[in-house]
């Protein structure tokens, strides 16, 4: 076996979205301002920065003001298109009405907001990064944590490069590259494969309630421009999802003539039949969104889990060596449907906590600083306001629970504070047998408005090195076909947006589940909704995956 060789720094971060490039220049910013040195390197387990990055997006800028004020001037993309115009519709099957702002707190008008690609905003922000002498190492995917004698984290190990599927060594075989930190920064994003092991090594989860996710599948269309509004933003809630779900779609005017829209499905679903892709589809078929569409060109797809969870699902956020940033936590505020704002600040507050560590000589211990500094900070009294929202919709369905969770956030809004929290349970455990429930009516797709989801990976420009061992691994391989298939259908072959999860041979008596790891397009929502939590997504070799170009 060869030798990995090491490579020690001050910090090493995980993941090169907002939270982690957002820590990285925090910290080249107290080093240059105190004349110090401090060496910091980011992995990034995509082809490129902003590769693997996915979001709607409408970015609240307060975070990035802090970071970087001068970013309007200063070449950032995401300046070109600010918010001028927002909608929230309510639709039926074939109507759509309007619920009037003066029914929404301010915070949720989405003024001063801007909306554009994250992932163009994440390259920007890399290059701002390398500017103050930040390594950036993207297709170098980080697989395992590294750990002192005594139990500290001690950095982390990049992926063996050139290992066949059989686990024997191809001639391009690499092996992994250790990196060693004062502290180590896991900012994978949502239900990254290290954070959720850090999680459950130091118990992080013990005194906070289970994550719970959505699932965010996104298109980028190229539209008729006299129907292009640059600005304008829509939020829908309501059809095509029942009773037995919640989520609801989004339509943003970006720059160059395109429009990002997409449909998000609370992954706390009860109906195994439940196809959030298919859903999708659907809500395009609504006359509004279909005119919208008509002469248009669908240019790019994408998907990707979102932290639903708020306040009351964040975890501990230190342990011996290391934090824990941005979605790996889940700072997403699910109301305002803006997650970015959170995730570089709470990346900033873990910055300065470790610098602060740094400069006094310290390492390996826990930044107590940043859970405190977070506590005292905006970022807590904003998801504090809306803590409710998502349980009360949970329990009391769209309508009501809608009219519910508006009365708390004008509450909270006037500086009521309710005196619960409410509790959330594990998407999971939330579906429902194939008998109990009645299969939805999808439309077939038609190629045009609508379609399947091998020609949308397609779009995603998803590839993996076929031979690799398979990155989703089943703990045990007999659960899909004695347990899932006869409960629930084997609800894998319709959760997953890409088509990973087929089950063959059924109509022949000799039913096989076949995993099609090249498709991955790297949502985690199977690793997050398979009913006994039997599939584990592991990080494939870096570079592969999705290569998203203006998601």
């Amino acid at each position: 076996m060869s030798e990995r060789e090491s490579m020690p720094y001050d910090v090493v971060i995980v993941g090169a979205g907002p939270a982690g490039l957002s820590a990285a220049i925090r910290l080249k910013q107290l080093a240059a301002e105190t004349g110090g040195e401090l060496a910091v390197c980011v992995l990034e387990k995509g082809s490129e920065v902003g590769a693997h990055i996915l979001s709607g997006a409408v970015i609240d800028p307060i975070a990035l003001d802090e970071l970087l004020p001068n970013w309007r001037e200063d070449g950032c993309p995401l300046a070109e298109v600010p918010v001028t115009e927002n909608l929230h519709w309510i639709l039926s099957a074939t109507k759509q009405r309007n619920l009037p702002h003066a029914l929404t707190p301010p915070f949720m008008h989405n003024k001063g907001t801007y909306t554009g690609s994250l992932g163009n905003l994440c390259r920007w922000l890399a290059g701002k990064a390398e500017e103050l002498g930040v390594e950036i190492f993207p297709g170098f995917a980080a697989a395992e944590i590294l750990f002192h004698e005594d139990g500290r984290v001690k950095g982390v190990a990049t992926g063996d490069m050139g290992v066949g599927r059989d686990g024997t060594h191809k001639p391009d075989y690499q092996p992994g590259l250790e990196l060693h930190a004062k502290y180590t920064f896991f900012a994978e994003g949502v239900r990254g494969h290290l954070s959720k092991e850090i999680i459950r090594q130091f118990d992080l989860a013990r005194d906070s309630d289970p994550q719970v996710y959505g699932l965010g599948i996104k298109e980028l269309w190229d539209i008729d421009p006299a129907k292009h509004v640059p600005g304008r933003v829509i939020h829908t809630q309501g059809w095509p999802l029942g009773d037995d779900a919640n989520g609801g779609g989004f339509i943003y005017h970006q720059a160059g003539g395109q429009v990002a829209l997409g449909f998000v499905t609370w992954l706390n679903y009860t109906n195994p039949y439940i196809s959030p892709f298919q859903e999708m589809q659907k809500w395009k078929t609504h006359p509004v969104i279909a005119e919208l569409l008509k002469g248009g060109k669908r240019v790019s797809y994408g998907a990707r889990a979102i932290n639903d969870g708020g306040l009351q699902a964040i975890p501990k956020l230190t342990f011996p060596g290391g934090v824990l940033v941005g979605c790996s936590a889940g700072f997403l505020n699910v109301p305002r449907i803006k997650g970015t704002h959170g995730a570089m600040k709470s990346a900033m507050l873990a910055a300065e906590a470790a610098f602060a560590a740094v400069q006094a000589g310290r390492e390996g211990d826990e930044l107590t600083d940043y859970p405190e500094a977070f506590r005292a900070s905006w970022l807590y009294k904003e998801l504090s306001t809306v803590r409710n929202v998502v349980p009360l919709v949970k329990k009391y369905g769209d309508t009501l629970g809608s009219g519910l969770a508006g009365v708390t956030m004008w509450a909270e809004h006037f500086g009521l504070k309710m005196p619960f929290t409410m509790k959330h349970k594990p998407d999971h455990e939330s579906l429902w047998r194939k008998d109990q429930v009645k299969k939805p009516d999808y439309p077939k797709p038609d190629g045009v408005l609508t379609f399947d989801r091998l020609s949308s990976v397609f779009l995603s420009n998803t590839n993996h090195e076929e031979d690799q061992p398979v990155h989703l691994t089943l703990k045990n391989a007999d659960v899909p076909i004695e347990h899932n298939l006869p409960l629930f259908d084997e609800p894998a072959q319709r959760y997953c947006p890409a088509g990973v999860y087929e089950v063959v041979g059924v109509e022949e008596g000799d039913p096989k589940f076949v995993i099609n790891a090249q498709n991955c397009v790297h949502c985690k929502t199977c690793d997050i909704k398979d009913p006994t939590q039997n599939i584990n997504w592991v990080v494939p070799e870096g570079g592969g995956g999705p290569n998203y170009p203006n998601m």
